[in-house]
């Protein structure tokens, strides 16, 4: 089994890699000359950060006891983070509803294959375009933003949940239909807590990404702190913009760690351990060593 994985990828991996060279047409030169391109234009108009982004606005003017909470850097973020929060919960609610009647162990194919073609239509258009129509049904402003997102995360986790409802195994739904469960029952006292680890495993990325992709949906209108990369990129303003990235940068880190965090505080074993490549050697070693015996 294991080798026929590997062989697979590296099939695919040789694909991949003629695919590529056809489309950069063998003139791989260009990727060089691009490097260095990019490393003095990084040098130049990039570095240093310009960190006056976490400064105090000239106007309106600061009422607050510290000035970093007028800066530009705090109250995007912060509107980037209220835009992701808001989005991902009712994006979650929402996917958690349409995957389970996605999931075709939970619900006959009639109903499953149309609920799947829904959520693929959703998915199928990016945050970036979702935000552009709503920027022109309502117009600019985070509420845009939160109607984007939110209908891409129904589509995005949609599709990994239901994946996730069907690998489960089969026994505990058995076990509900015999006991009389009605489907919503069984949605909410097995399903659900069967995957509850997995679930809260992707609201979490999901948050991470709606924070990181807010900068995006921003510069089109849509409100957060991509309003001002969009702004800096304008007036060339690299170095503001570069502030920012790393500003962006250090809050999806904090993301992950909390969510390690609570993930480990929800989960009644602790987190889980992954086996490491030494560990498994072992493992192995061990096995063979016992089948010699």
């Amino acid at each position: 089994m294991k080798l026929r994985l590997f062989a697979i990828l590296a099939v695919l991996f040789f694909f991949a890699w003629r695919t590529l060279d056809g489309l950069v047409e063998g003139d791989w030169g260009r990727l060089e000359g691009g490097l260095s391109n990019l490393s003095v234009f990084f040098r130049e108009s990039m570095w240093p950060p310009n960190w006056s982004v976490l400064e105090a606005r000239s106007y309106p003017v600061c009422e607050e006891d510290i000035e970093f909470f007028c800066s530009v850097g705090y109250l995007g973020m912060m509107e980037t983070l209220k835009i992701a929060f808001v989005s991902t919960i009712l994006g979650f609610v929402g996917a958690i509803s349409l995957s389970s009647l996605a999931a075709r162990n939970l619900m006959p194919m009639w109903v499953a294959i149309p609920v799947r073609i829904f959520l693929s239509a959703v998915r199928s258009l990016p945050s970036l375009i979702w935000a552009i129509l709503f920027v022109i049904v309502i117009g600019f402003g985070p509420l845009s933003g939160v109607l984007a997102m939110t209908f891409y995360t129904v589509g995005y986790l949609g599709k990994l949940q239901y994946e996730v409802f069907e690998g489960m195994p089969n026994d505990p739904l058995e076990a509900g239909r015999a006991m009389g469960l009605s489907r919503p029952s069984i949605l909410m006292n097995i399903v659900i807590p069967e995957n509850g680890n997995h679930l809260l495993s992707q609201l979490m990325f999901m948050f991470a990404y709606n924070v990181g992709h807010g900068t995006v949906i921003g510069i089109v209108g849509a409100g957060g702190i991509g309003y001002y990369i969009s702004t800096y990129l304008k007036f060339l303003q690299y170095d503001k913009v570069f502030a920012l990235l790393i500003l962006i940068f250090i809050v999806v880190v904090l993301i992950d760690l909390l969510s390690l965090a609570v993930r480990s505080f929800v989960n009644e074993e602790g987190d889980v351990r992954k086996p490491t490549w030494l560990n498994m050697l072992i493992q192995a070693r061990k096995q063979d060593s016992d089948s010699e015996v």
